[in-house]
């Protein structure tokens, strides 16, 4: 999974000795949010990326949407998607004429009435900003182009007779009033100058109720963007979704609205001109719009990427779960907490020449514990293993089969060690948190051997070594990855399967965690992951693929799970990817 995700919290205080914490989690890239136990309802801030600016004279990129509440109903235990909005590429000097608009940011989950409703939201059960509309850029035969619209509109281009329009703000039409916020998600764009005026684009629309409409070009030059919104969602007062100003040949350049938005650019030829020369971007995470670039200078500025923000109360002695990276700050009275940290798995190997089958990944080390000291006031960047990818299969070659080694997972001083990659008959299997299984003999070649398990090694041990893969003739079995409570069994003498899982109930209920991936192989019977036919206890593991075209059975997600290795022989078969892995903690305060 991918982006970053920041979570501070805070504790407060009720009359009479109760007491809670207040929870905010800040999102800066897509993830997925896990409601915790007790949690009926969020704040939120949801920004959307900004527009990108117009080239060549072009009016400022819009802002995204901006939308905020309190009470937005969510269900504990619940996985809740997180996505948040791309910046917009400003536009390319000679080769591109608008801005891009903004990506879109939401929260998607079911119990969430889509807001806005169809059609005008692409996205069920979502509550949805939109992108920043992209500035209008001074097009072919010397034709103004409007701005885009957008959660707030990007402004229109310089024109010879005419200035292109603003695109329009609030497009769809949202509101936030019945949970408190705006009732608009943001505003117009300015509307671009003329040769009777002054040579510029008009300026992006912002957030801000008042002060939000993008400036039109004017006697003085270029429309500035519109002004941003403030909010304290983060501890902090933030202004956010400022428009992009227009760009200028003459007079003076706009200026980005408060909140991140990018300045205009104006032309170095200009005398008596006012600006830089190079259109500024949109600030990082802000939805800001991007400033339009000038007539003779390169492109327009880039937008300002969006940002997502969860402000929440919990209980002492709460579970977190993160599936994504992480930066917890430990809050006031909590000393210590207990942890549960798997790392991604590895991904097993794809089926080879001669019918041999691919070998196994392994899973991705495991680490468990109770009272681990922490600091208050100190930030700890949570990091979750992805899993690592299957090998593609192939008659032979070196290197051609083999998996890719799972990501680390770390909390604190506690890291646990991405799962080895399943072998080929060229390759030994990887080492890891738990090894990957070795490849096959095939006629002159030696079998290469397991992948050791517990590398580096940890007290109590993270995980298993992987199973040796068959010896000719036929099975031609790859080995089993190791899991977390066995090593993987060998795909001659025994029967391919993965390493067995171990079970962990911090979470409150009891999962099967890091089960190593089953060999592939060209006779039965292909490798089992986790070293068992009942699901619920392979901890993710894979299983082996059978004979031709059967393709290893990828690592199930957030499990630490290896990748099955791939069936053989040809149309040979891809191994599985690893599972990605989890971090887990409990407060005990």
């Amino acid at each position: 999974m991918t982006g970053i995700l920041s979570m501070l919290i805070g504790q407060t205080f009720a009359g009479g000795g109760g007491g809670g914490y207040t929870v905010i989690q800040t999102f800066t890239g897509n993830s997925t949010w896990t409601c915790p136990a007790g949690v009926t309802e969020v704040e939120y801030l949801v920004v959307a990326g900004g527009g990108g600016g117009g080239r060549y004279i072009g009016g400022g990129g819009g802002a995204g949407g901006f939308r905020t509440g309190t009470g937005l109903a969510v269900t504990a235990g619940q996985d809740y998607t997180i996505a948040v909005g791309a910046s917009g590429a400003g536009g390319a000097y000679a080769t591109a004429t608008d801005g891009s608009p903004g990506g879109h940011s939401y929260i998607q989950g079911t119990g969430i009435t889509a807001n806005p409703s169809a059609p005008g939201n692409p996205y069920a059960n979502a509550l949805t900003s939109f992108g920043g509309g992209g500035g209008g850029g001074y097009g072919p035969s010397s034709l103004s182009r409007p701005g885009l619209s957008g959660g707030s509109g990007g402004g229109g281009s310089q024109g010879d007779s005419t200035g292109g329009s603003g695109g329009a703000g609030n497009t769809p039409s949202t509101t936030d009033a019945p949970y408190g916020g705006p009732s608009s998600q943001g505003n117009s764009g300015g509307t671009g100058g003329n040769n009777a005026l002054t040579i510029t684009g008009g300026g992006g629309g912002g957030a801000n109720a008042s002060t939000g409409t993008g400036g039109s070009s004017n006697s003085s030059g270029a429309g500035s963007g519109g002004n941003g919104a403030t909010s304290s969602i983060s501890g902090t007062t933030t202004t956010y979704a400022g428009g992009g100003g227009g760009g200028a040949y003459n007079g003076v350049a706009g200026n980005g609205g408060s909140g991140g938005g990018g300045a205009g650019a104006i032309s170095n030829s200009a005398t008596g001109g006012s600006g830089s020369g190079t259109a500024g971007n949109g600030s990082p995470n802000t939805g800001s719009g991007g400033g339009g670039a000038a007539f003779n200078t390169g492109s327009s500025g880039n937008g300002g990427s969006g940002i997502v923000i969860l402000k929440y109360t919990v209980a002492s002695q709460t579970v977190f779960t993160f599936k994504g990276t992480t930066t917890w700050k430990c809050p006031a009275g909590v000393t210590s907490v207990d942890y549960l940290v798997v790392a991604g798995g590895g991904g097993g190997a794809g089926g080879g020449g001669g019918g041999v089958g691919g070998s196994a990944g392994g899973a991705g080390g495991f680490r468990t514990g109770t009272g681990l000291a922490v600091t208050a006031g100190t930030e700890y960047t949570i990091t979750v293993g992805a899993g690592g990818s299957g090998g593609t299969g192939s008659a032979g070659g070196t290197g051609l089969n083999i998996g890719v080694k799972g990501g680390d997972s770390i909390f604190s001083t506690i890291t646990s060690t991405g799962g080895g990659y399943g072998g080929d008959y060229f390759n030994q299997g990887g080492s890891g948190g738990s090894g990957g299984g070795g490849g096959n003999e095939n006629g002159s070649r030696p079998n290469p051997g397991y992948g050791s398990g517990n590398t580096p090694s940890t007290s109590p041990s993270q995980g298993n070594n992987g199973g040796a893969g068959s010896v000719n003739p036929s099975p031609y079995r790859g080995g089993g990855g190791g899991g977390s409570a066995g090593a993987g069994s060998n795909g001659g003498t025994g029967t391919g399967n993965g390493g067995t899982a171990t079970a962990s109930s911090l979470s409150g209920t009891s999962t099967y965690y890091a089960g190593g991936g089953g060999g592939g192989a060209h006779a039965n019977p292909n490798g089992l992951g986790g070293g068992t036919s009942t699901t619920s206890q392979k901890g993710g593991g894979g299983d082996g693929g059978l004979q031709s075209g059967g393709a290893g059975g990828n690592g199930v997600a957030n499990t630490g799970g290896g990748g099955g290795g791939g069936g053989g022989p040809s149309p040979y078969s891809t191994g599985g990817t690893g599972g990605s892995g989890i971090v887990i903690i409990k407060i005990n305060q």
